[in-house]
């Protein structure tokens, strides 16, 4: 069974982020940069099908050669191949038409990635590329089952109030939500031999249609210093905090 899973490099959530110069895009300069964390869980899904059905595992990312980094973190956690797609976008329909492209050369069972990314949030490049790829999927999955030899699977889904079970043909487009499993930690030797292992580069085709584009980036406003009630008596606290939630905050 082979299965590509289509990973991203993005800030690390404890960085401090601060807008660039030209107003569009995050200053880089000195962001530690990390593998998402919900493709964690996709590679991890990955290399356990591979496990109990044997096949291939490889990577898909698209970005500079700085995305590299976290193509050899999934190599290092076990992934046999990786290919990088040499180019950048900001908007999503763009890149998932550039990946599509690719994967149309690849063989692949099952194609694997986070539900989002956290950096621009948007959870949409999995159903792109199902769509582009008239492929079925499951989104927000938090439990997997393949059935290489009946070309089929068996997703459970997190919803609104619960879980859906759904079934599906493969190939087929799945993105993973937290809880999928437990990702494990890069092995010493896979740390060294994936320092070792040539990852392909091809042209990224940034000929597709352009969904989005940025206009600026702005921080979110500073919040205003809470109000500290400093009244001794509780029965005198707990009036002046029904006051100032009623004339203050506006929420009773």
């Amino acid at each position: 069974m082979d299965t590509v899973v289509l990973v991203k490099q993005v800030p690390d959530t404890a960085t401090r982020i601060k807008v660039g110069p030209d107003g569009r895009d995050i200053e880089r300069t000195g962001v530690t940069m990390v593998l998402n964390p919900y493709d964690e869980f996709a590679v991890e899904e990955a290399l356990r099908l591979r496990e109990a059905h044997g096949g291939t595992v490889t990577l898909l990312t698209m970005g500079d050669a700085r995305a590299e980094e976290v193509l050899r973190t999934g190599l290092a956690m076990g992934a046999d191949e990786a290919v990088r797609l040499d180019g950048a976008s900001a908007d999503p329909l763009q890149t998932a038409h550039a990946l599509a492209g690719h994967l149309k050369t690849m063989p692949f069972d099952l194609i694997l990635c986070g539900k989002q990314a956290v950096d621009d949030d948007n959870a949409q490049m999995g159903a792109l590329i199902a769509e582009i790829l008239d492929l079925p999927q499951a989104t927000v999955v938090v439990a997997l089952k393949v059935d290489p030899a009946g070309k089929s699977g068996e997703a459970t889904r997190e919803i609104e109030g619960g879980q859906a079970r759904v079934r599906f043909s493969l190939p087929a487009v799945v993105t993973a939500q937290k809880g999928l499993n437990d990702p494990r930690y890069p092995s010493l030797p896979g740390i060294m031999k994936a320092k070792r292992k040539e990852i392909a580069v091809h042209p990224a085709d940034l000929s597709g249609p352009v969904g989005t584009s940025t206009i600026s980036l702005e921080p979110p406003a500073p919040r205003s210093r809470g109000t500290v009630i400093t009244e001794p008596d509780p029965a005198m606290a707990a009036h002046e905090l029904a006051r100032l939630l009623h004339e203050q905050a506006k929420v009773i």
